[in-house]
Formats: structure tokens, C-alpha cells, sequence
């Protein structure tokens, strides 16, 4: 266990050092690239039992509560399952690692936080806001998966699951990052234009 501490703070250190060096030769692409990754990487290894447990339960806890307001599914927060009743029976949906959106979250933060367009405090600003619609999409997915299933039955699972979820969340994740990363267009300059002032200048 000491010796896999003192590998990461190695190789955490050495990642730092790497990032000083793209910095001070003006290498950007280089810079986002490996500033991006290194950041997801150590906050993955570092932060993922943690996330994923917190993920898991406020997701599983809040569209628990929805299924249950409209009579549709419960929750059971602490084991972190939807138990979902319909005409072929009752069935129960785990909320895994997959379900808490702990590697869509840490993507995006990554990718904001070495995006040189942004400010430090719309970084900070996006990445709150980037959480909640992760998190909200991720809600919504499974409302609609546990909502398919109990309205045709447990046959619908793979389907409402493997199929529709997965388009719903990618959809939202899409527009999500359009909107962030477009940015990079509307503040780019051709010549004397620009995006980013209405005089175009």
C-alpha cells in the first residue's frame, strides 16, 4: 500500500514538472493534452471509491424519490437499488459505477480545467454546472429506464437500458459539451474579427 503512495506521488510530481515544461515553451496542444489526461487519471485513482459512492446514492436517492412520488418505483438508498413493479413482477435495478457518472464528471472537469478560453472563475463556475447536468442526465436516464420497465415489462430492461438510456445520457452529454466548448470558436479571432464582439472587432 506505502509503496503504490509513494509510485503516485511520483509519478504526480513528475506529471507537474512535465506541465511546467509545455507551459514555459508555449506548447498548448501539448499543455491541454497531457494536462487533461494526467488530471483524470490521478483524480480517478485518488477520488473513485469515494465518487462512486456518493454518486451512487444521491442519484439512486433522488430518482427513488420521483418513481416514488408518481408511484412508478422505490429506492432503497442504502444498497443503492430501484425496485421497480410491473405486470410480469417486481425487478431490481442496481445503481453501479456506471450509473454515478463518476467518469463523465471527472472527464469534464479535466477537459475544462486545461481549456485556456475560460477564466479561473468560470471554470469553477462550469464545472458546478457541468456536475449538476451530469448528474441531472443521469437521473433522467434512469427515470426513463425504470419508467420503460414498468410500463412493458421486465422484457423491456436491455432495451430501455442498453439502448435508450445509454441515447438519452449521450444526448444530454452532447449537448452539454457543445455549449462549454463552442467557446473556443466564438473567441477565436480571423484577422480583425471577432466572434466575441458585435462590431466585430
Amino acid at each position: 500500500m506505502i509503496s503504490k503512495i509513494i509510485i503516485f506521488i511520483v509519478l504526480f510530481i513528475a506529471w507537474l514538472y512535465v506541465l511546467t515544461v509545455f507551459k514555459r515553451k508555449k506548447l498548448e496542444f501539448f499543455y491541454f493534452l497531457i494536462g487533461s489526461i494526467g488530471t483524470f487519471l490521478f483524480s480517478f485513482i485518488a477520488l473513485r471509491n469515494l465518487l462512486t459512492k456518493i454518486l451512487t446514492t444521491l442519484t439512486c436517492f433522488i430518482t427513488g424519490m420521483i418513481g416514488n412520488a408518481l408511484g412508478l418505483f422505490k429506492a432503497y438508498t442504502s444498497h443503492s437499488i430501484l425496485f421497480i413493479e410491473n405486470m410480469e413482477g417486481p425487478i431490481s435495478l442496481y445503481v453501479d459505477f456506471e450509473c454515478g457518472g463518476v467518469i463523465e464528471i471527472l472527464v469534464f472537469i479535466s477537459l475544462v480545467w486545461f481549456f485556456a478560453v475560460y477564466k479561473v472563475k468560470e471554470k469553477l463556475l462550469i464545472s458546478l454546472a457541468g456536475i449538476v447536468w451530469i448528474i441531472a442526465s443521469n437521473i433522467i436516464r434512469l427515470f426513463s429506464i425504470c419508467l420503460i420497465i414498468n410500463k412493458f415489462g421486465n422484457e423491456s430492461y436491455y432495451v430501455a437500458h442498453t439502448i435508450i438510456g445509454r441515447l438519452i445520457f449521450y444526448t444530454l452529454s452532447i449537448i452539454l459539451y457543445f455549449y462549454v466548448f463552442r467557446a473556443q470558436i466564438r473567441k477565436q479571432r480571423v484577422g480583425e474579427f471577432g466572434y466575441d464582439n458585435e462590431d466585430g472587432k
